[in-house]
């Protein structure tokens, strides 16, 4: 049988391990109960392209994840690439039929209210740490800056009278995002808790108490478990907060484009996944409240 012979091809020749190779077995099964439901004359041999999106359409039909229909059908084309080395199709029916696009999640986010919660109902240490953990929240919460650029911030890029913060984005790329009285005091206790312990300069704006600038890894563990305190969302980071910043933003009535360039977006298209966000959240909001829903 063709499909025996390109399973013992799998595992002899291209060293497969036996589970892959019984992945591709139940797929290429799957694809043999199908197009002989459609038609018991149908062999591997003479089905069309019109046969395999067939296939993809029942397989999304049934509820399969595009990743999974992707996967089945990626073992479907291996099927027919090694049918047509050795001769035994003159047409490969899945060279044109394409997959599923594998849809996009959207960005998560945390709630005002949660953010409120932990930022004004919180009691945060009052040790240095403490100070400069709240201090970071604020500012990623404030700003939607990337880890990246608030590790890279250093002191004069902060502008406390004119309320502005310079900060490098990608590719040395620059933007100012201004900011309100209340980061304004947050920052300035921050400093002031900074000055008692390190005295001289520093290399970054936010430091460990030595005067070394912060970790990637220090500050994802830093934002992690704060928000572990008021969300019990999978995905506790950086990147979380920044997505909560353009949220909160655009659910506040700001503009797509102010919002793009706060976030450092060059392209509107990546700062449109937002409304998405937003859309979903009025769609919630909408099946809970209209009574015809």
């Amino acid at each position: 049988m063709l499909k025996d012979s390109f399973l013992k091809y799998l595992l002899l020749e291209r060293n497969y391990s036996e589970k892959t190779i019984l992945s591709y077995g139940i797929d290429l099964d799957e694809f043999e109960a199908y197009f002989k439901s459609v038609d018991e004359e149908f062999e591997f041999t003479s089905v069309d392209a019109d046969v395999v999106r067939g296939w993809v359409l029942s397989l999304m039909d049934e509820g399969r994840a595009e990743t999974t229909v992707n996967r089945k059908l990626s073992s479907l084309r291996s099927f027919y690439h090694y049918l047509l080395r050795q001769k035994l199709v003159a047409v490969d029916p899945v060279a044109k039929v394409v997959g599923p696009k594998k849809k996009k999640p959207l960005p998560v986010f945390v709630r005002d209210e949660a953010m409120n919660q932990l930022l004004d109902g919180f009691e945060f240490p009052q040790t240095f740490e403490g100070v400069r953990d709240k201090a970071m929240l604020e500012v990623f919460y404030s700003t939607g800056m990337r880890r990246a650029e608030l590790i890279t911030l250093r002191d004069e890029d902060v502008d406390f009278s004119a309320l502005v913060i310079k900060v490098t984005g990608k590719r040395n790329k620059q933007r100012l995002i201004p900011f309100g009285d209340r980061l304004q005091e947050v920052l300035s206790a921050y400093l002031q808790e900074r000055a008692r312990f390190y005295s001289g300069e520093c290399e970054a704006f936010f430091i460990r108490k030595s005067g070394v600038r912060l970790s990637p890894s220090s500050v994802n563990y830093i934002v992690k478990r704060y928000l572990s305190k008021v969300v019990t969302l999978k995905k506790k980071s950086p990147h979380v907060l920044r997505h909560t910043f353009a949220t909160s933003m655009l659910n506040h009535q700001a503009e797509l484009e102010a919002v793009k360039e706060l976030l450092g977006h060059e392209s509107l298209t990546t700062t449109e996944v937002y409304t998405h966000t937003t859309f979903e959240e009025l769609k919630q909001v909408y099946e809970q409240a209209h009574p015809r829903a």
